[in-house]
């Protein structure tokens, strides 16, 4: 009878673990019509407007020593800003930087930026790319890591340059220079 029992429980144990699904398996890329990884360069403008009466990013946070404070520490600002082919704010559109970029340095001015860049013509329209890093906006040229994207850029990674193209003191509007360099599939 006792080996009975245990070869009754072996089997309603092996068809439970059968049953069993797991959370993970090892695929091959192939299965997800992924082909051979590109490198591709893209260059673009991103208009930052903070003033006027349509602003492209808008404040939507601050601590109390924010307006104390030479760096604006805490101050946390909403964007979705245009992403055009020149420099000039009427140059074609090619998409958007929608995220937030927030002052993170107290000492020095320093930015932590969280955006997805999203292309709405040619290509890779349809298609995003997120940038996450720190932004040094007073360095001459700044370096950005790209940790991923969607549609033409799934499984993407690579890094941006940043460069300020101009910059309007008073109101804090800006032009900056991307260069983005990704891998791809």
């Amino acid at each position: 009878m006792s080996i009975s029992l245990t070869l009754l429980f072996c089997f309603f144990s092996s068809l439970a673990a059968a049953k069993q699904s797991r959370f993970y398996q090892s695929i091959s890329p192939t299965s997800l019509d992924l082909q051979k990884e590109k490198l591709s360069h893209l260059h673009f403008y991103f208009h930052d407007i903070l003033s006027g009466t349509k602003p492209t990013a808008v404040k939507v946070a601050e601590a109390q020593m924010t307006n104390t404070s030479s760096t604006l520490f805490g101050l946390v600002t909403m964007a979705d800003d245009p992403l055009t082919v020149g420099p000039e704010p009427d140059s074609k559109l090619v998409g958007k930087a929608q995220g937030i970029y927030g002052s993170a340095g107290q000492h020095e001015l320093g930015l932590l930026m969280v955006m997805n860049l999203a292309f709405t013509d040619g290509k890779y329209n349809g298609s995003t790319l997120s940038l996450l890093g720190r932004n040094m906006p007073l360095s001459t040229v700044r370096e950005m890591p790209i940790v991923g994207g969607s549609g033409a850029f799934r499984f993407a990674r690579g890094y941006a340059l940043a460069k300020t193209h101009t910059i309007d003191l008073k109101t804090g509007d800006a032009v900056v220079e991307y260069n983005v360099y990704v891998f791809h599939y």
